[in-house]
């Protein structure tokens, strides 16, 4: 988890990454909540249009009943949340090759809150196999 570790430590910026680790949910829950951070986990494998991922996101961070179900929505319900975030994004891969324009919209809103608020940290771990994305390596 090095890279997952130097995120928590403020050794490197936070963002979206692609990630290769075979560390269970539970145990990135574990490392992030240890060190201070909220986590989030959203199950692409089971998530995997622009609507699912949206509630999935919904879910996970408790988004209030009026959250809008948009990338706009999503944006601002994000901007909401008080501490450090990271978010394991398990299985992406579906989303990206049946809805390229949606997961491209999803990217830009990821990338946009992690890079707009450096007082609350904002990192977006992608996990799993999919198509050639233009994300970084966090390994």
């Amino acid at each position: 988890m090095s890279g997952l570790a130097a995120i928590l430590a403020s050794h490197k910026e936070p963002g979206v990454f692609q990630w290769h680790s075979a560390a269970s949910p539970e145990d990135v829950r574990h490392t992030v909540e240890h060190a201070g951070w909220q986590f989030g986990y959203v199950d692409g494998w089971t998530h995997q249009d622009k609507g699912a991922l949206l509630d999935a996101f919904a879910e996970t961070f408790d988004f209030p009943e009026h959250f809008g179900h948009n990338f706009d929505a999503l944006l601002d319900s994000l901007r909401d949340l008080s501490e450090p975030t990271v978010v394991l994004w398990d299985g992406w891969g579906p989303l990206a090759r049946e809805d390229a324009q949606a997961f491209g919209v999803a990217i830009d809103v990821l990338n946009q809150r992690a890079t707009e608020d450096p007082s609350f940290p904002f990192a977006v771990l992608m996990r799993g196999d999919g198509p050639q994305v233009d994300v970084a390596s966090l390994d």
